[in-house]
């Protein structure tokens, strides 16, 4: 057998392997993993978002209400694989970064009206 078929076997194992675990345990996971992101473009992703939401809580300490430079900044830096409402709604979901990603709906929500 050769290195591609490998490759092609252990690639639909993998995507055999995504559909039996319970997509909605980890669902940023799950999004990670079906649009193909490296290990180095999660961590970036996270670190983003580890940044944004200190900033949030800084922001918010210090009494701002309006955090659309906060999403414009996690728009613009998000992995261009990575569907922007559905990574936020999947970091929600996990319990990732909670407050950040509810008020990164609420924003979502609003210029989508």
């Amino acid at each position: 057998m050769s290195i591609e078929q490998r490759m092609e076997k252990l690639e639909y194992y993998c995507s055999l392997m995504l559909d039996m675990i319970a997509p909605e345990t980890k669902p940023f996971y799950t999004l990670v993993i079906r649009h193909g992101l490296t290990k180095e473009e999660v961590e970036h992703t996270l670190r983003l978002c580890e940044q944004l939401s200190e900033q949030y809580k800084q922001q918010k300490e210090e009494g701002f209400v309006i955090f659309t430079s906060l999403f414009h900044e996690f728009a613009s830096s998000l992995h261009p694989n990575l569907p922007l409402a559905e990574t936020i709604d999947a970091l929600k979901k996990q319990q990732l970064f909670v407050p950040l990603m509810t008020e990164f709906q609420r924003l979502l929500h609003t210029f989508n009206e």
